[in-house]
């Protein structure tokens, strides 16, 4: 029995729509929440009652509270809090960020000194620490400054004449905010994926480029939360200093209450301008977090930051257009975007991770403007190779030369001495990648994704930077994209910007990390061919890749690795129908 003669066999009155089911003309009703109702009005209540309660109250004493609220005694403690608040917050999150990245760093004594200090910090109580540096002269009558274990000095002071109680107050709070800030600092550095730091390592970034403009603005989005609440703790504990009777706010109450004896009105006189400044605080720190939220959510909500930003930045970029040459504002020429490819020499290269072998002596010589696919299983080496190549993996033996330059490397007679980073960095400019999960810069748009190396690096001109930039997204077409971030756009999009990410430096090579992976099938087309444009440009690629028939079409060498092995090579049209090695013929027959 077929479905249609089911269908014919039902009743006739199967194929109306039942009157009960016409929804048409149906009214919307919202769900009704009781709950939330009893809620509300459950808060209200409580909020009435208190207001009521406090304001028809006479004993909290109003009046005297108007009387003292703007007081210049106590303006002049509030000045004085205010003072150690921001002195202690500046210098605590300093002192912070070096003890973080102390920690984090590749010397085992300094980041035990590092910790050693937070350890011995959060555990003394603030008091405690404030009574010392305030009694530091019986200890150390004399401070000096010189080289240790010399006898060289430079100045020497009175212990108790340069430890004023303000100073003590100064040192106390800042160090007691560094022990509990370095943590904060630390996990935020932390929280940034390490593919943002090879991106930019790939880039040739300088470090401390790195570090501004694409680990810090990333990481700030988890320390900024914790950091403000630490700045709340510091303003509270500026009443702790009284001990060392410092007219700050909270002391300058005291005082006043001890002689009137109305103790709750001047409490209160302190107690709403702490709100005032955590107010404050909590604004400020609203619009600081929605500005590094920039990029992180697909509507991120304004920020006074941002706006005032990019009104400067769109004044400035205007100036630019405005001063630039013809030559800028003119379309950029297809030659001008794409640097002639260079030889890649590989010579004897092994690679280990611990026990495992990952690269078995590979030699591979890849002639200028070639495309060369590396094809194999997983684990076979293809992507280890391919780091190793703008040396993101530094290599066991071997060498690899871009040019008849080495990357990574100097040679001094015999020897090979591996350059330090600053150095490595500089040469890794001509070695441009595409890493498999994109990397782009997420807090960054598709366009300052774009510019950052060449005005970084190349030393390129902003104006002519973002016309290079518009000019190789369009070619990626993505130009109706430039403004978005990454988030809002789709993989294949992510995929195509990073492409232009890495062209934008005119590197001689270019290194794809199995470039179509992580998108979805019917993504794939556009990324492979913008790839296939690419091969005509004549920059060297190497791609690793799965797609064997992309392989066929695009590229003119094909690689076949195995337990970190080169197994066979040749042309396409051999390797991939009359390949010479039985694993070549093996591997084949599984893939295609």
């Amino acid at each position: 029995m077929t479905f249609a003669s089911d269908v014919a066999g039902l009743p006739g009155h199967a194929h109306r729509p039942d009157s009960a089911r016409d929804f048409s003309r149906a009214r919307i009703v919202p769900a009704r929440y009781p709950a939330r109702n009893i809620g509300t009005v459950f808060a209200g209540l409580v909020i009435a009652v208190i207001l009521h309660s406090v304001l028809t109250n006479p004993r909290w004493g109003w009046a005297v509270f108007a009387e003292w609220f703007f007081a210049e005694p106590v303006l002049t403690g509030l000045g004085r809090t205010l003072l150690l608040t921001l002195l202690s917050m500046v210098f605590g999150f300093l002192l912070a960020a070096l003890l973080a990245f102390a920690r984090i760093s590749g010397s085992p004594l300094l980041a035990g000194l590092s910790w050693g200090y937070v350890w011995l910090f959060r555990s003394v109580p603030l008091i405690v620490l404030l009574l010392i540096l305030n009694n530091l002269g019986y200890l150390y009558p004399t401070l000096s400054i010189g080289v240790p274990f010399t006898g060289i000095g430079f100045g020497s002071w009175q212990t108790t004449q340069l430890i004023t109680p303000f100073l003590a107050a100064v040192l106390g709070l800042t160090l007691h905010t560094a022990a509990f800030s370095a943590e904060i600092v630390r996990g935020g550095l932390l929280s940034v994926d390490q593919g943002q730091l090879e991106a930019a390592a790939a880039l040739g970034l300088p470090w401390r480029r790195q570090l501004t403009r694409i680990v810090l603005p990333q990481a700030m989005r988890s320390i900024l939360p914790a950091a403000f609440n630490q700045v709340t703790e510091i303003t509270k504990y500026t009443s702790v200093v009284y001990i060392l009777a410092l007219p700050d706010l909270f002391y300058t109450v005291q005082v006043i209450y001890r002689r009137n004896l109305e103790v709750i009105p001047l409490l209160m006189v302190a107690t709403v301008w702490y709100l005032v400044i955590l107010t404050i605080l909590s604004f400020v720190q609203r619009h600081i977090e929605r500005y590094y939220a920039r990029g992180a959510l697909r509507e991120p909500p304004p920020s006074l930051i941002a706006l005032a930003l990019k009104r400067i930045r769109r004044a400035s970029d205007e100036a630019g257009r405005a001063s630039a040459t013809d030559a800028v504002a003119a379309p950029v020429p297809r030659s001008s975007l794409f640097a002639a490819g260079g030889e890649i020499r590989i010579s004897g290269v092994s690679k280990s991770f611990g026990a495992l072998k990952v690269l078995d002596d590979v030699s591979l010589t890849l002639r200028p403007g070639s495309v060369t696919a590396i094809i194999g299983q997983s684990g076979s080496g293809k992507s280890t190779l391919l780091r190793a190549i703008n040396h993101l993996e530094r290599v066991d033996q071997g060498f690899i030369a871009i040019d008849g330059e080495l990357i990574g490397y100097r040679q001094d007679g015999d020897a090979l001495h591996e350059l330090k980073e600053k150095d490595i960095l500089k040469r890794r400019v001509d070695v441009g990648m595409v890493f498999q999960t994109f990397n782009l810069f997420p807090h960054l748009t598709a366009i300052e994704n774009v510019i950052e190396a060449p005005m970084t690096v190349r030393g390129v001109p902003r104006a002519q930077a973002l016309a290079e930039a518009r000019e190789l997204l369009a070619r990626v077409g993505l130009a109706a994209k430039a403004d978005a971030y990454p988030r809002q756009l789709s993989g294949g999009q992510q995929q195509r910007v990073a492409i232009a990410r890495a062209l934008a430096l005119k590197p001689k090579v270019l290194l794809f990390d199995e470039p179509t992976s992580a998108l979805d099938p019917e993504l794939v087309g556009e990324v492979l061919h913008v790839i296939k444009e690419l091969a005509r440009s004549g920059t060297t690629l190497v791609i690793v890749t799965h797609e064997i028939g992309f392989a066929r079409e695009v590229a003119d060498h094909v690689v076949l690795m195995e337990e970190g092995r080169v197994i066979e090579q040749g042309p396409p049209h051999r390797m991939l129908t009359e390949p010479d090695h039985p694993r070549t013929r093996e591997f084949l027959a599984k893939v295609l």
